[in-house]
């Protein structure tokens, strides 16, 4: 420290980590650390992404569990009648070291076994790819504050921005943005392009597929296993999408 230099004491904006334990009836399922907002859709992406439910109207309902000690923090869903929930366990299926080839390899050919590869012959320019970042950024409202947030972004081929959710998880953002459109009724998202405030890594590309969204893209890099995931499961992903250039690692002709 100099003699120029001076220290102050203030306020800062924190992002909020706060736990989530998603429950399929009376029953236990999953906890996830998450920001707060939008835990409806973080809870029917989450199941989404688990193979559970696949159409809307699968979940009957929605909703806040009153016997739960902290009723903020739980989302309980009810599915459809004549939908057991008992036995039902989360397969966690993104949660892989991705140190380990042998346990990486078995988690590709699982999840691709459960979700079927993309199929879309979408195209989409590469002028209007590279603008979606700055977009996306635009939109990054709770980032701004905080600047300790992931965001994922879905877009039409016109590049309209149709949801954008943050949170301290990009995997809970992810889930977020899935859960939104699987509520909506927008799903499959086979004609859309997600892209990602950070890293793609396995989980991302496995959720992304699960909603079978075609192109994905990220700010920042993809992880080796990212790449074998999507090569195998007809998925263009795209890093390091910052103006003027980025790359392409997988499936480039859906990139015009």
């Amino acid at each position: 420290m100099d003699d120029s230099s001076t220290v102050s004491t203030e306020s800062d904006h924190i992002a909020v980590e706060d736990p989530l334990e998603i429950r399929l009836g009376n029953n236990p399922f999953v906890v996830t650390m998450r920001t707060p907002g939008h835990d409806d859709e973080l809870a029917a992406g989450f199941l989404v992404s688990e193979g559970i439910v696949k159409e809307r109207s699968d979940i009957k309902e929605i909703s806040r569990c009153p016997t739960s000690p902290t009723p903020e923090n739980t989302v309980r869903i009810d599915l459809r009648d004549g939908r057991k929930t008992e036995g039902i366990k989360s397969n966690r299926v993104g949660a892989i070291a991705a140190s380990c080839g042998v346990c990486g390899k078995t988690s590709i050919e699982s999840v691709q076994g459960q979700f079927p590869p993309i199929q879309s012959k979408i195209a989409i320019d590469r002028n209007l790819l590279l603008k979606m970042p700055d977009r996306l950024r635009e939109s990054q409202d709770v980032f701004d504050k905080t600047g300790g947030l992931h965001s994922a972004g879905i877009f039409d081929l016109e590049g309209n921005l149709i949801c954008l959710r943050e949170d301290v998880g990009r995997h809970n953002a992810l889930d977020k943005v899935i859960g939104y459109t699987f509520l909506n009724n927008l799903l499959p998202l086979d004609k859309h392009v997600l892209v990602v405030s950070g890293r793609v890594a396995f989980e991302i590309m496995q959720k992304a597929l699960a909603a079978q969204i075609a192109v994905v893209a990220a700010i920042s890099a993809p992880s080796s296993l990212a790449v074998s995931f999507a090569l195998t499961s007809g998925q263009t992903l795209v890093g390091f999408l910052r103006q003027p250039r980025f790359n392409i690692y997988s499936h480039p002709q859906r990139i015009e």
